[in-house]
C-alpha cells in the first residue's frame, strides 16, 4: 500500500489537505472517509480503517475539513452545513480526477454529514457509520452550560478534547436545524451502523434510532468495548476488519489476487496494473509483489525480478549451512546472507566458460556468528556452495516457454 498526500478546494475556497490510501495495482473502487468533530484524517482509526479496506483492493481518501488539521480556513467559521460541502467538494475532486466513491464512512459527527451528503452521491452503494449522533445537534451536549453563552454573546470559546474550539452562535444555529430522517429514511444504499454499547460521548440510543430510521439493505454491529473514538488498536482493528467483511456483499472486490488459487508447485505471476511494472506473485497461498525502481519507470512497491533471484540464493545459502550446522552439531547462533548482483565482463570471470560479452556476477557475503573455530567456519563456507539454488544457477539450465 502507498499514500499520496492530496489538496483540493473547500466549500469556502479554503485548501483542504487529505491523504489516499491506495491498494497494490488498479483499485476495485474508491471510498470517501470523514473523521469525527475536531478530530482530523490522521488518528489511528481512520488511519487503520483506510490501511485495511486499501489491502482489499479500496483506495480511500481521507481529508481534513476546513480550518481542522492540515487544511485552510477558519474553523470557527465552519458549521455541520460546510462539512457536507466539503465533503461533496471531496466526492467531485474523487469523481473528476480518480473515480467517484462506491463507500463512504464516517465517525461520529463524520457520520452524520456523510449520512446528510450521501443522497447527493448516486455513485455511492454502501455507507457505514461509526459512532455516529442520531440527530447532529447531539453535539451540543458536548459544550454543557456553555451553549447558552454562544447564544447571548455570539460566540464563545469551548475546550474540546484538551483543545480550545471558538465555537459561534451560527454553528448551534445550524446544527440545530438539521434532521437526518429524510436523508436515512432516502438513502437508497446500503448502511451498516457500527456502534459501541459503552460510548459515552454518544449514547447507544442514537444507533438505535438510525437503524430504526433506515431500510433495508441495513445491519448493526457492536463494537463492545471499544470507546468513542476507538483509541485501542484492537478495537479499530476488529472495526476495519468487519467494514473489510461486510462491504463486499455490496462492492465488486477481491480480498487477494486471483492469482492466489495458482496450483500446487506453481508459482505464479501476474500484472497488478497493465499500466504499470508491479507484479503480483503466488507460490503455494504465499503472495509477494515484485516491481522496478522509479529510475526504471516503476513504483518499487517490492523487489525487482534479480533481487529475486539474489533471495532465492541467500535463502538457500542460510538454510543449507543451517541444516549442515545442526546435523554436525556445530555451535552456529547465526547465519546472515547478502548478495548483490551485477554484469561484468567475461574476461574479468576466472571461473566463466564464456570469453567475450558480460555475464552475469551474484556475490554473496555469508556471516556466521557463534563460537566458532577456525576449521568449523571453513567447513560452513565451503557448503555454502552445496546449495541447490547456487547449483541450478550454476548449471545447465532448460527454459521450455509454452502459451496457453
Amino acid at each position: 500500500m502507498r499514500t499520496e498526500r492530496l489538496e483540493f478546494e473547500g466549500h469556502d475556497g479554503s485548501t483542504l489537505a487529505a491523504r489516499l490510501d491506495m491498494p497494490v495495482g488498479k483499485p476495485a473502487a474508491y471510498a470517501l472517509f470523514a473523521h469525527c468533530f475536531t478530530c482530523s484524517k490522521d488518528i489511528p482509526a481512520a488511519r487503520r480503517i483506510a490501511q485495511r479496506l486499501a489491502s482489499l483492493g479500496i483506495a480511500v481518501l481521507r481529508f481534513d475539513f476546513t480550518g481542522l488539521g492540515h487544511s485552510g480556513g477558519e474553523f470557527s467559521n465552519t458549521g455541520f452545513s460546510s462539512n457536507v460541502e466539503d465533503l461533496l467538494q471531496a466526492v467531485s475532486f474523487l469523481r473528476e480526477r480518480y473515480e467517484a466513491p462506491q463507500l463512504l464512512i464516517g465517525h461520529s459527527l463524520g457520520g452524520a454529514a456523510i449520512l446528510a451528503a450521501a443522497i447527493k452521491v448516486p455513485e455511492a452503494k454502501a455507507v457505514v457509520t461509526l459512532g455516529a449522533p442520531a440527530e447532529p445537534e447531539h453535539v451540543l451536549h458536548n459544550f454543557g452550560h456553555q451553549v447558552s453563552e454562544i447564544c447571548s454573546d455570539g460566540q464563545a470559546e469551548v475546550n474540546l478534547g484538551g483543545r480550545a474550539f471558538t465555537i459561534k452562535r451560527s454553528f448551534v444555529s445550524d446544527i440545530s436545524q438539521v434532521s437526518l430522517e429524510k436523508s436515512v429514511s432516502h438513502l437508497k444504499k446500503a448502511l451498516l451502523v457500527m456502534h459501541a454499547p459503552l460510548d459515552e460521548t454518544v449514547g447507544l440510543d442514537n444507533a438505535a434510532k438510525l437503524f430504526q430510521m433506515a431500510k433495508h439493505p441495513k445491519s448493526f454491529v457492536t463494537l463492545d468495548n471499544a470507546d468513542h473514538l476507538l483509541t485501542r488498536a484492537e478495537d479499530a482493528e476488529y472495526a476495519a476488519e468487519l467494514i473489510s467483511a461486510w462491504v463486499q456483499r455490496y462492492i465488486d472486490v477481491t480480498l487477494l489476487p486471483k492469482l492466489m488459487n495458482a496450483p500446487e508447485g506453481i508459482t505464479r505471476v501476474s500484472e497488478a496494473d497493465p499500466d504499470s511494472f508491479t507484479q503480483d506473485l503466488s507460490a503455494a497461498g504465499h503472495h509477494l509483489i515484485a516491481d522496478e525502481p522509479a529510475s526504471y519507470g516503476g513504483s518499487y512497491l517490492g523487489p525487482t525480478p534479480y533481487q529475486l533471484v539474489a533471495a532465492g540464493l541467500g535463502a538457500c545459502t542460510s538454510m543449507t549451512i543451517r541444516m549442515y550446522a545442526r546435523q554436525k552439531e556445530i555451535p552456529l547462533e547465526h547465519v546472515q546472507v547478502d548478495v548483490s548482483h551485477d554484469k561484468v565482463h567475461a574476461q574479468d570471470c576466472t571461473t566463466c566458460e564464456q570469453s567475450s560479452g558480460k555475464v552475469d556476477q551474484f556475490i554473496r557475503q555469508i556471516t556466521l556468528t557463534g563460537d566458532l573455530t577456525e576449521e568449523q567456519r571453513k567447513r560452513l563456507h565451503g557448503i555454502a556452495d552445496r546449495c541447490p539454488v547456487h547449483k541450478t544457477l550454476e548449471g545447465e539450465i532448460n527454459i521450455k516457454t509454452v502459451l496457453i
